[in-house]
């Protein structure tokens, strides 16, 4: 989202002959628990065009093409949009599905802005400040964090596993482990040499030590797959194909980086 939107932004300045900030702020996404907000949040998303007056009606806002909105009511499609997933949210028959979510989506309209779904982890997770307080009063605790909307426990779990990734990786650095190290893990697997594993080819084993090293390289040692892919001298896109072909392989045959 950062290579999307600078690209775009300087794209823009140059083509209008301008400068500065072109976005009010950076891109910032969240974790959902599912069966409790996506339903909201999506319908929360949805009437941004009609809170921002971007359009002066529901009428519009099912016009509106810069909104998935009309996607999931069937009125303009894109392929990168997954609006069965979203359908299936309602019914599991389309049509009854596309009449729920609109009818979902109009009660939505007089809400105005949903402070629960923007504010903070712990804010969102309660509705409000009002109910908060409450619990403050009574002495009860929540766990809340700004990068989660969900329920108390949903937080409580989603940083335990964090927390359980963090400390892998700092025994992993504590053994010494680098690129190198996770090649020769990669090479003691397939049957190859580090320096076979690094490099590039369309055999079968050279894929397959490919994708491992890369999976391993950013979920575990915790390298960015950008940077992953300028020291590996290959694109982004391909690292990203990688990391995917390396997990499915892992997964396959139970591998995993620390034997123990």
């Amino acid at each position: 989202m950062r290579r999307l939107l600078t690209g775009y932004a300087v794209t823009f300045n140059l083509r209008h002959r301008r400068h500065g900030h072109l976005f009010q702020n950076r891109y910032k996404s969240i974790l959902c628990q599912e069966d409790a907000y996506l339903r909201e949040l999506v319908r929360y998303i949805h009437l941004n065009p009609l809170r921002a007056e971007l359009v002066e009606d529901y009428a519009e806002l099912c016009r509106y093409p810069y909104c998935g909105h009309r996607g999931i009511l069937g009125r303009k499609t894109a392929e990168w949009q997954d609006t069965d997933y979203v359908l299936g949210l309602f019914h599991t028959k389309e049509g009854i599905a596309r009449r729920k979510y609109r009818e979902f989506v109009q009660e939505g309209v007089a809400q105005g802005r949903r402070n629960d779904l923007v504010g903070g982890g712990l804010v969102r997770s309660y509705g409000g400040w009002d109910e908060l307080k409450a619990m403050g009063k009574s002495g009860e605790y929540r766990k809340g964090d700004e990068r989660i909307l969900g329920k108390s426990d949903f937080v409580e779990e989603v940083l335990a596993e964090a927390n359980e990734i963090y400390e892998r990786r700092y025994r992993l650095k504590a053994q010494g482990f680098d690129l190198r190290k996770v090649a020769i893990r990669v090479g003691g697997l397939l049957g190859m040499n580090p320096e076979e594993v690094f490099r590039r080819g369309k055999e079968r084993k050279t894929v397959q030590a490919h994708g491992l090293l890369c999976y391993w390289a950013t979920e575990e040692l915790g390298m960015t797959q950008e940077a992953l892919a300028q020291r590996l001298r290959v694109t982004q896109p391909s690292i990203s194909l990688a990391v995917r072909r390396g997990e499915q392989l892992a997964a396959q045959h139970g591998w995993k980086l620390l034997q123990s």
